[in-house]
């Protein structure tokens, strides 16, 4: 397990619903550190919602974008939520890893299932006929791969999730 540095960034990965967003502002607050969410950055970047990138561009061009944005992403001591599929990307995932510990949020699918009510319009990176629970099954091993840190979260509030990570982290 990896500890926390005083400069390293804490980069949240793991499947659409889990909470990074959330849990991520929260982290920050507890931390004091400045908070990045990747999807807000890219869609800022882009002048357009994940869903219209998209549908307009393919899941192919998307993971491009997402790529450029992450590793032009250059910052210390933050908290990053990252969107569900930035762990397709090995090179971007070498650049966050490289400067933070990357914390895994773990929850169950019929969990994410019942979370995941827009699908349709959320910017979820998925193969046309692809189901989520097959998309949970394709990403999950890739999340294992690069977490440094996992939490299962079944069981935890968002609170008690930031308690869980900060503890792990050594924070």
């Amino acid at each position: 397990m990896r500890r926390l540095a005083p400069d390293d960034n804490l980069v949240l990965i793991g499947m659409p619903g889990v909470g990074k967003s959330t849990v991520g502002v929260l982290l920050a607050k507890a931390l004091s550190r400045s908070f990045v969410d990747t999807d807000v950055l890219i869609q800022a970047h882009e002048g357009r919602r994940l869903q219209d990138i998209l549908d307009a561009e393919g899941a192919e061009v998307f993971r491009g974008v997402e790529e450029r944005h992450i590793l032009a992403l250059e910052c210390r001591a933050h908290v990053i939520a990252t969107g569900g599929s930035v762990v397709y990307s090995e090179a971007a995932m070498r650049h966050l890893r490289a400067g933070g510990v990357a914390v895994y949020l773990e929850l169950p699918l019929p969990v994410l299932e019942e979370r995941i009510t827009n699908l349709d319009s959320r910017g979820v990176v998925m193969a046309s006929p692809q189901s989520f629970a097959g998309l949970y099954e394709e990403r999950r091993p890739l999340y294992e791969r690069y977490a440094d840190v996992t939490i299962h979260c079944s069981a935890l509030n968002h609170e008690q999730a930031v308690a869980r990570i900060m503890e792990a982290v050594g924070a």
